[in-house]
């Protein structure tokens, strides 16, 4: 273990940050709005800055540098300009964001501008917003995704909406813009706002109503905008890597170089963290067992054109067609995000359930934790969906990213031009270089990849509810008894992962000693050789549960198969107990829980159909790595509005519900079978696993067994 600390030491003392943050801030250069910034999906910024990383790689030495070329859809968004006279005569001149939508002004254009509050279908009653500029209010974070509103302006004939951010995202400042992914049509124009100009614009505009005895003022404003949306462009993943000893396994890095504004943060400093390791590894002149490949990510932020799932499309599009034959043969995917500011008191290492035995070993080791996190660090899992270590996990690449998500930065600085250097901290910076430079090294020593699926059944063990599994008659023995043998071989599979990996760190530890010997080397050679089946079929296991269990909801959150509709059961159920009271308002609360039933209650029926259809009935390749994860839906706007309804009748309690009643009963029992189906499946597919790693077990025994 000796040899091994001071390869660490080593790295640490190669480790860099002046480098890094001078690449970070290189990447500010290419811009596609010369006051703004934004380095976007197939745009020529992003292209420009794909050209900055290939040079650096090559400069840095490393081998094998390439442009991996993906196709998505590109965004060009040049500029948004609103110029506006008040009352009083004075000009003023506002900057605006923008969503990844098509709208082109050709010059500045005379626009009526009308301010519909949220932005809801009843804003829009007796409201003609034809041809004319919508300004509203949202919080996508707490109520729904700009999607909505954007499309329900479209619908009704609106040339374009303009968003301001009202708490969710951008908190940092009243002169914060927000941006991101739009989730919807191109044609459906969208822009965006602060808060500190849209208060000049809704000052005048309540002045203009209360003048005309109307809900809502209008007024006119000069619009200049260029925001071009194309389908079906390339644009490349940059490629480099350091050779290893087994050519067959791979440790991947990775991070996104698109961005929005300047994208300091998010994702230049990871970007450039990722290169800082690379300098770093090839500055100690270690040889790495693995090839080491460092991959920068294009169209992270946003790549698809009218999907739920149109962000990590270059991560996507790297492990399913550029690169497919890296499935089977890369060990891990660290993926990084914002590294260079602390986002809570506890740093994390988000990773897939089967990689938290292995890093909470690894962590346990870790002490140079920075001040800046005085509850130290953790492990946390599962991963989510918010960066491209999902897209990777589902292709059967296990993998990580630094926790970025809990803190308030997502709130504040997020996605906005208060995401810039301003808040950069060297010491987390240099603390993430060596964190993560000294995991590779960790798992460079790893001859098989350590994996323990225990976790994963463990996770759908808690999963399974006996309440709801009693009331829906779904019967879970069967399914318990199989994940406890599942959970046995999964930990006699553990055990012989670790087993061999000790035996490998003794082997590189003695050929470390021994300066090469020819001896110790032929065992190395050996053993790898002999884990390589094993390796292949482990791997194999860790997408098949992917495949099994992952799925999402309608908000993009990651769960088993049955939990989907033991929550919309549990949602039900209260409804229906409020419906027995005729309790109508109750029932409404319960049922805003079900599926993406939320959205019936604030948008036209067209609306709430188009952001369901698209993702039920959409192409895969439209979903990207969304596709096949939501499976079922209930649609139940037709309950929503007549429930709606009776609560405006009668105050919500009084009414008779009775035909509201059978409705959702027939509901009930829709998700009711949907669960015992659910449970029927994931047993099926405990077995298929557990036949699986029999069978891993039966290579460990016959290819990889040593005295």
């Amino acid at each position: 273990m000796d040899k091994w600390k001071n390869w660490e030491q080593k790295l640490i003392e190669a480790v860099d940050t002046e480098y890094s943050y001078r690449l970070a801030k290189r990447m500010e250069e290419p811009k596609t709005n010369p006051v703004l910034g934004y380095r976007t999906a197939g745009s020529k910024a992003e292209l420009e800055t794909g050209d900055i990383l290939f040079e650096e790689m090559k400069r840095l030495g490393l081998s094998d540098v390439h442009k991996d070329k993906i196709c998505v859809d590109s965004w060009d968004f040049h500029h948004a300009v609103l110029r506006y006279k008040d009352r009083e005569g004075k000009e003023h001149e506002f900057q605006l964001g923008a969503y990844q939508t098509e709208f082109h002004t050709e010059g500045f254009q005379k626009f009526s501008m009308v301010y519909l509050g949220r932005g809801t279908a009843e804003q829009y009653e007796n409201i003609d917003v034809t041809g004319k500029l919508v300004l509203i209010d949202i919080n996508q974070r707490e109520e729904w995704w700009i999607n909505f509103p954007v499309y329900q302006a479209h619908l009704k004939g609106a040339a374009a909406l303009i968003a301001v951010q009202d708490n969710g995202y951008g908190e940092i400042h009243n002169t914060a813009l927000n941006a991101q992914d739009i989730a919807g049509p191109k044609e459906a124009a969208a822009f965006s706002i602060s808060q500190a100009d849209a208060a000049v614009l809704k000052a005048d505009l309540a002045l203009a109503a209360a003048e005309g005895h109307r809900a809502y003022g209008e007024t006119t404003v000069l619009f200049d905008a260029c925001s071009s949306v194309i389908r079906d462009q390339e644009t490349f993943n940059i490629v480099g890597s350091i050779p290893g000893r087994e050519t067959n396994s791979m440790i991947l890095l990775s991070a996104h170089y698109d961005s929005y504004f300047t994208g300091f943060q998010d994702d230049n400093a990871a970007v450039a963290m990722m290169f800082g390791i690379a300098r770093a590894i090839l500055k100690t002149g270690y040889k790495p067992n693995k090839t080491l490949v460092f991959c920068a990510l294009a169209a992270e932020e946003w790549g698809v054109v009218n999907s739920k799932y149109d962000w990590s499309a270059g991560a996507y599009e790297q492990v399913f067609t550029a690169r497919p034959e890296w499935q089977g043969k890369v060990f891990a995917d660290l993926n990084f995000e914002l590294p260079a500011h602390a986002h809570g008191p506890k740093d994390g290492v988000r990773c897939t359930y089967e990689y938290a035995s292995f890093m909470e070993e690894f962590v346990k080791r870790i002490n140079n934790i920075p001040t800046a996190y005085p509850e130290g660090l953790e492990v946390v899992y599962p991963i989510q969906t918010w960066s491209d270590d999902f897209s990777m996990a589902i292709a059967g690449i296990p993998s990580m990213v630094n926790e970025f998500s809990a803190g308030e930065f997502m709130e504040t600085h997020y996605h906005s031009q208060f995401d810039n250097e301003q808040y950069y901290q060297e010491d987390v910076f240099r603390f993430h270089h060596e964190l993560y430079g000294r995991l590779v090294l960790a798992i460079d020593r790893a001859a098989v990849v350590p994996l323990d699926f225990g976790r994963l059944f463990q996770a759908v063990k808690a999963s399974v509810d006996p309440d709801m599994c009693g009331r829906t008659g779904a019967g879970e023995e069967e399914l318990l008894k199989k994940l406890n043998r599942a959970g046995k071989l999964a930990e006699d599979l553990y055990d012989r992962v670790k087993a061999v990996n000790h035996r490998y760190g003794e082997l590189l530890e003695a050929d470390r000693e021994n300066g090469q010997g020819e001896g110790t080397e032929n065992d190395l050679r050996k053993l790898e050789r002999c884990c390589r089946e094993f390796n292949r079929r482990l791997l194999y296991i860790f997408r098949k549960e992917q495949d099994y269990f992952v799925r999402l909801n309608w908000h993009d959150e990651v769960l088993f198969p049955q939990e989907a509709a033991g929550s919309n059961l549990e949602a039900i159920y209260k409804a229906l107990d409020c419906l027995r009271q005729g309790d109508a308002q109750g029932s409404l609360d319960a049922v805003y829980g079900i599926d993406n039933n939320r959205y019936a209650f604030q948008f036209d029926r067209e609306v709430f159909r188009y952001f369901t259809e698209y993702v039920l009935n959409q192409p895969a390749d439209r979903l990207k790595w969304g596709a096949g994860r939501i499976i079922r839906h209930e649609n139940l706007f037709e309950l929503v509005t007549d429930l709606k309804n009776a609560q405006e009748t009668v105050g919500g309690h009084g009414a008779d519900l009775k035909n509201e009643y059978e409705r959702l009963l027939k509901v009930a029992g829709n998700q009711e079978q949907c669960y015992r189906d659910d449970i029927r499946y994931m047993e099926a597919s405990v077995e298929k696993l557990i036949g699986q790693m029999e069978e891993c077990l039966k290579v460990f025994d016959r290819e990889v067994q040593f005295s």
